[in-house]
């Protein structure tokens, strides 16, 4: 094996080794995970990382960013009122990327169709809370099944659906439980139409089809393995956000903090017209092709892929009849009618104001503990 192969072979175990994989002669064991501290651990080497390569960047990005978060003083609950801005501005770009460094894990940037959200409170204009929609995942056993898919309706009608790759509240809307409120706007009328004037005419990224712009289902995976703040989040005895089963606990993001951009450089280098067809929109994660013919080249096992944490994948329909419609069996959704101002009414009365009145934390954010945790710091 030549120097470029072994350096990378043996960066590969060595930073595998760190996060409690264990190599033996013939195969690898992922570690071991008894709580969700344990799992903010796998990620916190990829997030200071990100954070130390970024500090300019950063540094000038808080300028901006940082004034749009609340204080706990600046809050009163009876008084919040959500807004739903999508992402256009640089300005919304840079607090929508500034709030995601506050989620214990790196927050990827999405891929193909990307919708960001920022939640900002009207009565001061500081911000509760993101979310952003993307692509969701090819290959998701847990999800087609529960749909009752075949891989010929999938191809067909997946593009109808979104997943919601960041959803969540920032301090201190977090503390009042905001991430339920961000959840529930998430599946709103508005988000909806938005959808439609931005995909209305437009081919998809793949297979170049125009498509009609219904969107009648949102996914999302709990990066903890469980979620407490999806589980049985249902207003009127309707399920918004449910529970449909875990993850098989395979996937690539412990091979983030650089390993990935070295196993990409090799293959590119090493096998450019290999490489060339492992593009997004070339078949399901390019990625994990990528790395799994990498993997291969250097003789590992592929049980590196198996990173050992099992995922609770949620889904929210937003129409009657979503399962009729993603398998083909209806030609026209009967969307939910979910306005902002209900959502919003249900979700003060259900949780925000009993959560203030017997929590006060919220009060005792400012400013620079936000930065602090932005840093990483805390």
């Amino acid at each position: 094996m030549d120097n470029t192969r072994e350096e990378l072979k043996n960066n590969l175990i060595r930073g595998l080794e760190k996060l409690g994989f264990n190599f033996t002669d013939n195969e690898v064991l992922s570690p071991a995970y008894p709580d969700k501290d344990s799992i903010r651990n796998v990620y916190t080497a990829q997030r200071r990382e990100f954070i130390e390569q970024r500090a300019s960047w950063l540094e000038k990005t808080e300028k901006r960013a940082l004034p749009y978060f609340a204080s706990g003083d600046e809050i009163s609950p009876i008084d919040i009122v959500p807004r739903l801005e999508l992402v256009k501005s640089p300005l919304h770009v840079d607090i929508f990327r500034y709030a995601s460094l506050l989620w214990s894990i790196p927050v990827s940037p999405g891929y193909g169709r990307r919708m960001r959200f920022l939640v900002f409170d009207n009565s001061n204009d500081k911000l509760i809370g993101i979310f952003g929609l993307s692509d969701p995942v090819y290959c998701l056993a847990v999800r087609d099944s529960w749909i009752e898919w075949n891989d010929s309706q999938k191809r067909q009608r997946l593009w109808h659906a979104m997943d919601a790759y960041v959803l969540g509240a920032v301090p201190p809307y977090n503390y009042l439980l905001g991430g339920k409120l961000v959840a529930l706007l998430a599946t709103t009328n508005e988000v909806r139409e938005r959808f439609v004037s931005r995909y209305t005419g437009k081919p998809s990224g793949i297979l170049g089809i125009v498509r009609q712009p219904h969107l009648v289902l949102l996914t999302t995976a709990a990066a903890m393995g469980r979620s407490s703040m999806l589980n049985r989040l249902k207003r009127n005895d309707q399920f918004i956000w449910q529970s449909i089963g875990m993850t098989a606990g395979w996937g690539h993001f412990h091979l983030g903090n650089g390993l990935f951009k070295d196993i990409a450089d090799f293959m590119r280098n090493e096998y450019p017209s290999k490489f060339a067809t492992y593009k997004f929109g070339g078949g399901p994660s390019w990625k994990l092709r990528t790395i799994r013919s990498c993997l291969q080249e250097l003789k590992l096992p592929t049980d590196i892929l198996h990173h050992g944490i099992k995922r609770e994948v949620f889904a929210a329909p937003l129409a009657n009849n979503w399962r009729e419609f993603l398998c083909g069996k209806d030609t026209t959704p009967s969307y939910y009618d979910r306005q902002i101002t209900d959502v919003a009414e249900f979700f003060r009365d259900r949780w925000l104001l009993p959560r203030s009145q017997r929590d006060q934390r919220f009060k005792m954010v400012n400013r620079e503990y936000i930065q602090q945790l932005v840093r990483a710091e805390l």
